[in-house]
């Protein structure tokens, strides 16, 4: 292809589309709904003009280019963190607003603690304050209008899913919300649509990693988990893999061997539990060095970290192989204080909205700022259009305000005898003050201690111990899917290469929404990238991600993200400059809510871990977010909101 201008050139780099729409095929400017549009600087709020989500036009979803933490949603957190904010600043303007309870944070744990509010005390006033430009949290959709069909996909949050089952409290806001996941997903989901075309899973192979560009469809281990050794031969001579490496894998994928004799379930359980997937492989299967390469990234989408940074015991869990012949028995371990993710009580029921859980971050707001969102049910809301100006309006009993974000937040007078809270926040580039009757904390934990700078030493220790887990997951809409339809897959694994999978759009029909049927047509494509550093504790990796993520500019995004493409669809004649429309980035450097890791992790009392050290009461200030349950999961946020808010409604 080249190299520098002209190979951006073949990947289509000169394209414009990061400010645009696509309508019946042409290519329009989006104008008042670009980035600009949003940005709400000082002028504007000292003109006295309406902050730009009251404005006609303003459509967050519609975003492209760098969204999720997108540019001017954390900039004063950082100064914050580094210690620079204060410096020069004045007292904050008060805005003379008086609520019952101010919540930091319109993620689903927010909008959440403002439904268990009112359902306690229905005439409560709320203000919720989010960084961001869109609530919901990482909750977040995309939304495409291509050849004048509507496109969704989730910027964030997958669907709903637990390794375990819902608590009462998580089920029945979810029923309150009209979601039966089961019925749905019996309802909604259509798999056919893609077994009809033969389309499987695959992997692909990049040639920096083993040796060549080879895409392989059908793969066993995705699309039969039961697959017989005369499969998994078959499938294994089409790889670029040494006859030494594919013979090991077939060894660890099929044989029935118990590596570990002579221990009972539990006794393997525990030893499983203290060693890596890798070094189980390596070190029990005995397994020759070049399978690694091949597993390495298996659960990157998963856990956001690979096989090196995972225990064995929760490898086994999430379905990798190599443990058939161990004879291990369904839950943990006696004795063990943590639950291995992905098998506890055999996990939860399903469901996957087109946008991901951003539908029901649009149900809690629609039931919390009806006007905003037309509409009655969980079918209707994928397509219901957000009015964004009805959100913040001050007859609302509870009002969601955006681009918002929260500096300090303390108690009024001493935190065992508060009055109340109050707390400051940047909004088009000033400082406000709002009041009120207490506050929920329902961001994540690592910026808790700087906003609240009185808390005990002890707590900001814990609150700053728990990582999050960076993640991008970049939407992609293409001219038409007929590359995946030559080829003969719908998802595939990249163990090496820049993104770890590649897929197109789960099909869902739900109410007005319908999945694509047909090649010709367009269609969105999903890719995830966990950015880690293999070889170091699951935390260390998670900044040295993070970082990563912050550094990176939208255009090496979408350079990789183009290069992919083209590597992996290139021989079925996809062109990435023809046939790219767009490219939405949802980069999170804070994403996935830490969990118990056995390998890193000391196994402790429940009242010695750090989430539970971090949530604790401040006054008249409580915490509420995925990370004080230590999961990353919808269930969790909502169940620490209960949480949270039965500590307020006690006091």
């Amino acid at each position: 292809m080249g190299g520098g201008r002209e190979r951006d050139k073949a990947l289509g780099m000169d394209r414009p589309i990061d400010r645009r729409d696509f309508l019946n095929g042409v290519a329009v400017a989006v104008g008042a709904l670009g980035t600009g549009a949003l940005a709400g600087g000082p002028a504007l709020a000292q003109a006295g003009i309406a902050w730009p989500q009251d404005q006609l036009g303003y459509y967050p979803p519609n975003l492209t280019g760098l969204r999720g933490s997108h540019p001017g949603s954390f900039e004063p957190a950082h100064a914050l963190r580094d210690g620079a904010f204060w410096q020069g600043q004045g007292a904050p303007q008060d805005t003379t607003e008086r609520y019952d309870l101010v919540i930091v944070g319109g993620g689903i744990s927010g909008l959440s603690a403002a439904w268990f509010y009112r359902q306690a005390r229905p005439s409560a006033r709320i203000l919720i304050l989010d960084n961001h430009d869109d609530f919901g949290g990482h909750a977040k959709r995309n939304e495409y209008r291509l050849d004048g069909k509507l496109h969704l996909m989730n910027g964030g949050t997958l669907e709903i899913d637990s390794p375990r089952p819902y608590s009462p409290v998580a089920d029945g806001l979810l029923k309150s919300l009209g979601v039966e996941p089961e019925a749905l997903a019996k309802a909604c989901d259509r798999p056919q649509v893609y077994e009809s075309l033969g389309l499987k899973r695959a992997i692909f192979f990049d040639k920096e990693t083993f040796g060549e560009d080879r895409l392989v469809a059908g793969d066993p281990s995705e699309d039969d988990e039961s697959a017989s050794a005369e499969t998994w031969r078959a499938f294994l001579a089409r790889c670029p893999l040494s006859p030494t490496a594919q013979s090991e894998i077939l060894r660890i994928e099929t044989a029935e061997t118990d590596y570990l004799p002579g221990l009972s379930s539990d006794e393997k359980k525990a030893r499983l539990s203290r060693l890596s997937y890798r070094d189980f492989l390596l070190a029990i299967v005995k397994a020759d060095p070049s399978v690694i390469p091949f597993y390495q990234a298996r659960t990157n989408d998963e856990q956001g970290v690979g096989i090196d940074a995972l225990s064995a015991l929760d490898c086994w869990a999430f379905g990798l192989a190599g443990f058939q012949g161990l004879g291990l028995k369904p839950g943990s371990a006696p004795h063990m204080g943590f639950t291995p993710a992905g098998y506890a009580d055999g996990g939860s029921y399903k469901f996957h909205f087109p946008d991901g859980n951003a539908s029901i971050a649009r149900l809690l707001a629609r039931k919390l700022v009806p006007a905003a969102l037309p509409g009655q049910d969980a079918q209707d809301i994928v397509t219901a259009r957000c009015d964004y100006a009805q959100l913040d309006k001050p007859d609302n009993p509870v009002r969601i305000r955006l681009s918002s974000i929260v500096v300090r937040a303390r108690n009024v007078g001493e935190p065992a005898t508060s009055t109340g809270v109050e707390l400051a926040y940047v909004r088009g580039g000033k400082l406000y003050s709002v009041r009120a009757g207490a506050c929920v904390m329902a961001s994540w934990n690592m910026m808790i201690p700087y906003i609240c700078p009185e808390l005990p030493e002890t707590q900001k220790a814990a609150l700053h111990e728990l990582v999050k887990t960076p993640l991008i997951y970049t939407t992609v809409a293409l001219r038409n899917w007929t590359a995946f339809h030559k080829l003969g897959f719908r998802r595939a694994y990249a163990p090496g290469a820049y993104y770890c999978s590649v897929g197109l759009n789960a099909a869902v029909d739900i109410g007005a929404y319908k999945a694509e049927r047909s090649p010709e047509r367009p269609i969105l494509v999903h890719l995830t990238r966990t950015p880690c550093v293999p070889g170091l504790p699951e935390m260390d990796q998670n900044r040295a991600g993070r970082a990563e993520i912050l550094g990176t500019s939208f255009e090496t995004f979408e350079r990789n993200t183009r290069d992919q493409l083209a590597r992996v669809l290139r021989p079925a004649g996809f062109d990435p400059a023809r046939d790219i429309l767009g490219i939405t980035v949802n980069r999170w450097p804070h994403g996935y809510a830490p969990e118990f890791n056995p390998l890193f992790d000391e196994d402790l009392p429940t009242e010695r871990q750090p989430n539970v050290i971090g949530r604790a009461r401040f006054g008249r200030i409580v915490i509420a977010n995925s990370d004080s349950g230590r999961g990353a999961y919808t269930d969790i946020a909502i169940d620490q909101a209960h949480r949270a808010v039965g500590e307020l409604l006690a006091l």
